[in-house]
Parts: C-alpha cells; structure tokens; sequence
C-alpha cells in the first residue's frame, strides 16, 4: 500500500470552486463553459489557411463563418482554453507533479497506454460534435440552465463511463 501524500485537491472542493468558476462565467460573459468550440475554432482557422477554396465550398465552414464573423482565433472559447492549459501547468509545476512521463498500470506499455489516450480523445471529440457540445458545455452549463438535455447528457457520460469501466481496467489499475 502506498502511503505517500497526495498532492489532489480535495474533489468536493473542487466540485464547489468548479461550480463557483460556472457561476463566474454566466456573470461576466452571459455564457456558461465549454471546450469544443475552441477546437472548432481552431479546425476553422486552420482549413482556411491551408485549404481556402474547400473551406469556401464547404457547407460546414460557410455555415460556420456566417454564425461566427471575425477570426475564429478570436472567440472567447479559444482565451478560455488557453487559460486552462496554462492553469494546469502552473498547478502541476507548483505542486511538483509536472514530469515529462506516461503513467500507466504495469500490465500495458506506454504506446498502448498514448493509443487508448489518442482514440479516447477521438472518439470524445466525434461525440462532442454530435452531441452539440463537449462534458462542460452540454452537461455542466446545461444542467446550470436546467436543460433536461443536459441532465440526459451528464447521465450517459456518467452512465457509460461506469458501463465500460469493467472492461477497460486493465489500463489503469
């Protein structure tokens, strides 16, 4: 048994200051959270510097376009995910926990473990788009409205997450 401390944040804290931080976002900005949108802006961004005219022909980006005029780059969404990537290497590096390595259960390799990861990241990715939004945006801000689609969405995130936690063990434990 490991004894070592754990440097983690107690999770209903946690749970509180995220709520907190949904509350804060609501007020400042009339939105609640979400990451996806940043990820489209950034496909957006990306297609039409390296592809134009398919971005021009393509109904998607048209679409796209039209809803969000400007630079994609630009949006809100974008800052927010930027400060999220800058927040959790300042809290690894201040909590001493910023290494350069792949934690994964004896049982697997490292490229298993970086596959599992790439596909997860996938698949969440497809599902953001079909769901409209990604865990923060579709469940968390939905639920903040009261949206039944938003409890539906927290309910099979969680749902499945606990159904296919059996067969996915050996990776982590």
């Amino acid at each position: 048994m490991n004894s070592k401390k754990s440097n983690y944040l107690n999770p209903y804290l946690g749970g509180v200051l995220l709520g907190l931080v949904l509350l804060s976002a609501y007020y400042i900005s009339g939105r609640g959270l979400g990451a996806s949108g940043a990820i489209k802006s950034a496909i957006v961004t990306t297609v039409e510097t390296v592809a134009p005219a398919h971005a021009e022909n393509t109904e998607f980006y048209r679409d796209y376009k039209t809803t969000h005029p400007g630079n994609p780059l630009k949006s809100w969404l974008v800052f927010e995910m930027l400060g999220v990537l800058a927040g959790g290497f300042l809290s690894g590096a201040i909590a001493g926990r910023l290494k350069f390595k792949v934690e994964h259960s004896p049982r697997i390799t490292s490229k298993r473990r970086l596959a599992f990861a790439l596909m997860g990241g996938i698949l969440f990715g497809v599902g953001s788009q079909l769901g409209r939004g990604c865990t923060s945006g579709s469940a968390l801000s939905g639920m903040a409205n009261l949206s039944l689609g938003g409890f539906i969405s927290m309910a099979a995130i969680f749902g499945t997450a606990f159904a296919l936690a059996w067969f996915f063990r050996k990776n982590w434990i």
